[in-house]
């Protein structure tokens, strides 16, 4: 599936953040085992949508171009459509995934309907809350996310204040403290690509 193109979604729009840093990782993690895989990031501080206001719903919308009022919401449309799949990488706020993610899921429907999904949390302790929500509501729009899941904890609070402050974690180069989550993120990203394949022939 090496021309499948996989939209990563960098899903914190903080200031400072460490979401854009521990995105990366997870891109150069998959190429470590998957050099081919055509990932490319999706930053949501980069597109800041409003908080959603077209008058349709989502699910009623059958022509993007013309039943999409705002040029934000046809531009978006235009870039989760060209997705074959996609890996969200995202924070725990309080026990939830952050408001910026759902506003900018519920923004579409048909454009997420029916794309495999993997969901990659992070957090003092894992974000496996938030991995769990964002999973429903993944399947309330009609997407396909896979069943398992990595939660990437922080191992001290030293480094989870370093996080919240946006410092560098060290987490390119050579050996990390996410050694053992790497091995996970490859192989769930091993079954994504063997789910895009499935619909492929499919289709």
């Amino acid at each position: 599936m090496e021309h499948a193109k996989i939209g990563l979604v960098v899903c914190s729009q903080r200031t400072p953040r460490a979401g854009l840093q521990i995105s990366h990782f997870v891109q150069s993690t998959i190429h470590q085992t998957s050099p081919r895989a055509n990932i490319h990031l999706i930053d949501l501080a980069e597109w800041n949508l409003p908080l959603y206001n077209e008058p349709g719903i989502p699910s009623q919308i059958r022509s993007p171009a013309d039943d999409y009022v705002h040029d934000h919401t046809r531009t978006w449309s235009r870039e989760i459509a060209s997705f074959a799949a996609f890996i969200f990488v995202t924070p725990q706020y309080n026990w939830g995934y952050p408001a910026s993610l759902k506003n900018a899921i519920d923004y579409l429907y048909h454009e997420w309907a029916g794309k495999p999904a993997m969901i990659v949390s992070y957090g003092g302790h894992g974000g496996g809350k938030a991995a769990a929500q964002l999973r429903e509501v993944l399947q309330g729009v009609r997407m396909k996310p896979l069943e398992e899941m990595v939660a990437l904890t922080f191992p001290s609070k030293q480094l989870l204040g370093s996080a919240t402050r946006g410092e560098d974690l060290g987490l390119h180069g050579g050996a990390c403290f996410w050694e053992k989550e790497r091995f996970q993120i490859q192989d769930i990203f091993g079954k994504l690509e063997m789910v895009l394949q499935d619909d492929v022939e499919v289709n």
